[in-house]
């Protein structure tokens, strides 16, 4: 049994040894940093310091998920597994995935952390996969940019992206239903599915909205998208939206210009929808901003939103791109904190 102990205390799963008549044998270390008041040894609650006067002699005892654990366990050859709940030293219920196999006559009960540990590098993959489908951090020939992603959880439902196409800029700004990792599939899909051959962004944006069909999703999946083309030689900017935040320019000492076009998602509301391009010009020093609607309803310990008036003051103070996003950025965490929802902007200098 020493050398049954001198193993388990030198594994960091945690790990119990539990006798026939349902006496611990013994906790390992592990189990022990779980429960600092367990004894090691003795009753089960003595074990996970559960507070019973009497251990297997309270009514709650018939519902002791531990007792009901190692049961099943004997009754079926020292083999069984589930989820139980137990409630620690700091009275918080922890959710442990317990696995019980034979020790010799006793039952071995260990907690198995490799779903938990799969989960985390499933997730740790996903995310490495989100930042590489990021443009990247500065421009390379074409129209001078700078963005911020900020998911709201591990993965973002927010698809930035910025390439060049014939000389010209192109941009989609993405913000697809839902959070997490559904969120993160569904941009994967727009990342996927975006013609970046096509110089329209209304076709584009067409060609998008056919191939969601085939996904044949309910009405809760949607997705809002601005696309852009800036056109240096017209010094114009090309544009469409689909349920979106419309580009924001700011013109300098005249003032910004907010774009309105009334538009649907890309979804199953309304699968025929014809996309338009419309058309704005701009001038030399010109600052164009895209967002998703996290920048503007993000709110603070109040509720209180933060406002597309805060993001245009913001932009009126700034004189670069990447200025107004380093600004954008931390009004945004000194106003809310900590973020409900996707935050994600990108600003070009014109």
């Amino acid at each position: 049994m020493n050398l049954y102990k001198s193993i388990l205390n030198s594994i960091p799963t945690a790990a119990i040894v539990v006798e026939p008549n349902l006496k611990v044998r013994y906790c390992n270390r592990a189990f022990r940093d779980y429960f600092p008041l367990s004894r090691g040894k003795g009753t089960l609650k003595e074990a996970i310091g559960c507070g019973e006067s009497g251990c297997g002699k309270s009514e709650k005892c018939a519902y002791c998920p531990m007792r009901s654990l190692f049961r099943e366990a004997f009754a079926q050859g020292g083999h069984a597994f589930r989820l139980v709940l137990l409630r620690n030293a700091e009275g918080e219920n922890v959710p442990l995935r317990f696995k019980v196999m034979p020790l010799g006559r006793y039952c071995l009960g260990v907690v198995d952390d490799s779903y938990g540990t799969e989960i985390a590098r499933e997730m740790y993959s996903a995310q490495d996969i989100q930042q590489r489908l990021l443009p990247p951090a500065k421009s390379f020939g074409g129209v001078p940019y700078s963005f911020m992603f900020e998911p709201c959880r591990e993965i973002g439902g927010d698809l930035p992206d910025v390439y060049l196409l014939g000389g010209d800029t192109m941009a989609l700004l993405a913000d697809v239903s839902g959070k997490g990792i559904s969120a993160g599939m569904l941009s994967a899909f727009v990342k996927a599915g975006w013609d970046k051959a096509e110089r329209s962004p209304a076709r584009a944006l067409s060609g998008l909205n056919a191939k969601f069909q085939e996904l044949n999703l309910d009405e809760r999946s949607y997705v809002t998208a601005a696309a852009i083309r800036i056109e240096p030689e017209a010094q114009r900017i090309r544009y469409c939206v689909a349920g979106h935040n419309a580009p924001i320019l700011l013109k300098g000492e005249r003032g910004i210009d907010e774009i309105v076009m009334s538009a649907p998602p890309v979804s199953n509301w309304m699968p025929d929808f014809g996309y338009e391009d419309r058309f704005m010009e701009y001038r030399r020093g010109n600052i164009l901003v895209m967002l998703t609607d996290g920048v503007i309803e993000s709110r603070n310990d109040a509720g209180e939103q933060f406002g597309l008036e805060r993001v245009e003051a913001i932009l009126q103070r700034s004189s670069s791109a990447e200025r107004f996003i380093g600004k954008l950025k931390a009004a945004l965490t000194e106003y809310c904190g900590a973020f409900d929802d996707d935050i994600t902007a990108i600003a070009f200098d014109l």
